[in-house]
């Protein structure tokens, strides 16, 4: 016969714990992305959204990546889907590097660019050092600097990029301690830093001792104007080497190619990388391996052809929407005209304020971002970013239309 223990007395209570009190001070600094609440709100199938930077899905070579996928699982087999080294795909890497004539050692794989930024906060940043970033910068930056308490300094822009003149003068006053910039298409303005503001930005970054990370994710997407060397590259040559220079670059395939396998790099000096490689083992030990493999299957013919296509769509489709803004929006509205990249900024009269203008243009099917969370200090209440890399020629037709009336009506 089975005897039947007795049954368990019923639990004690237990005494509620303040969770939120027994979180890190870095993790209380920690906010939610501005971006990505947005557009929880313009998801609807009927809104035509101008807010999320994303690639085109239908440029994305599928086939290509499936047939990369089948030729590396059965060149490499298991191997494939095993645990690699921090550092990366040694053939990737080689790669990367060959680009700036530098050692695949002064190359790290990262798993997309925004670990890139917060690995590099991690490594860099006490807390507060002065941190100087462009006003408006890229709000995922801030996001990833933030928990690491920065103290920012932001830096004036105009349509040729940063302000170097500003920059001399800041420098002259604040000991800083880190340069981060977008010399590319800016996100969210779409600006290219120009050439002469590059040089002088390097000899001004040296002279005071300021790191400087450069962003780069949209570089090689140029459908006009002429190419521009990178800071880094600029770095190498007046610094004799990667490992002379001041100047950390951060790119991705994201925008190049696809965005879901996630896969980006750091270049950098060594000190720099070898901090970062034990950054990432105490983030996610590697970039996942068939990821790796896979870009590297595509990056000799693949990529090529795929910038082309994408510089191609993101051309066309930029020149009609800065066109649709001429002809549907009011007097007293400005924008800038992008030379690449997926992004352009629009500034409204003083009297609007883009956040609450943001209900009212859902309201008529359209949506943007609002440029105030791309400030580290506050303000551009005034401001807005518009994509235009996943809109068709109709819908950016009908947005833009919808969206000059609605900001007409706000100004009544």
């Amino acid at each position: 016969m089975t005897s039947r223990s007795a049954p368990l007395p019923p639990p004690a209570h237990l005494p509620p714990v303040d969770l939120t009190a027994r979180l890190a001070g870095r993790a209380r600094r920690m906010t939610a992305s501005a971006i990505r609440e947005i557009l929880k709100i313009t998801q609807q199938p009927d809104v035509i959204s101008f807010a999320g930077g994303l690639p085109a899905p239908e440029l994305f070579p599928l086939e290509d990546v499936r047939r990369a996928a089948d030729a590396v699982l059965t060149r490499y087999g298991p191997a494939a889907l095993q645990y690699s080294t921090t550092e990366g795909h040694l053939p990737l890497r080689e790669w990367i590097a060959a680009r700036d004539g530098i050692r695949p050692a002064n190359v790290q794989i990262v798993t997309g660019s925004q670990q890139g930024l917060d690995l590099l906060g991690k490594i860099l940043i006490d807390e507060g050092d002065v941190v100087l970033v462009e006003a408006p910068t890229y709000l995922g930056a801030l996001q990833s600097f933030q928990p690491y308490g920065p103290r920012y300094v932001e830096l004036p822009t105009d349509e040729h990029g940063i302000d170097t003149d500003a920059l001399e003068e800041v420098l002259r006053a604040t000991p800083a301690k880190l340069l981060y910039a977008i010399p590319n298409f800016q996100n969210p303005t779409g600006r290219t830093l120009s050439l002469e503001r590059r040089r002088r930005l390097l000899e001004l970054t040296a002279q005071y001792g300021v790191l400087v990370i450069e962003d780069d994710p949209y570089g090689q997407l140029r459908f006009t104007g002429e190419e521009l060397p990178s800071l880094y590259q600029l770095g190498l040559e007046l610094a004799g080497g990667p490992e002379q220079s001041h100047v950390i670059y951060s790119s991705s395939f994201s925008k190049t190619l696809v965005p879901g396998l996630r896969d980006a790099w750091v270049q950098a000096a060594q000190p720099i990388i070898e901090k970062l490689i034990q950054a990432k083992q105490g983030a996610d030990l590697h970039t996942p391996t068939l990821n790796q493999m896979i870009i590297t299957e595509l990056v000799g013919d693949v990529l090529p052809r795929q910038i082309e296509t994408v510089k191609k769509a993101y051309g066309e489709r930029a020149q009609d929407m800065v066109a649709r803004l001429r002809e549907h929006f009011p007097a007293g509205v400005s924008f800038t005209t992008p030379e690449g990249g997926m992004f352009l900024w629009v500034t409204v009269p003083e009297s609007i304020d883009t956040v609450p203008l943001l209900a009212q243009a859902v309201a008529r099917k359209v949506a943007f971002v609002p440029g105030s969370p791309f400030y580290a200090l506050g303000g551009g209440h005034n401001t807005m970013r518009l994509s235009y890399s996943s809109a068709t020629p109709e819908q950016i037709d009908t947005g833009i239309r919808a969206l000059g009336e609605t900001i007409r009506g706000a100004l009544g």
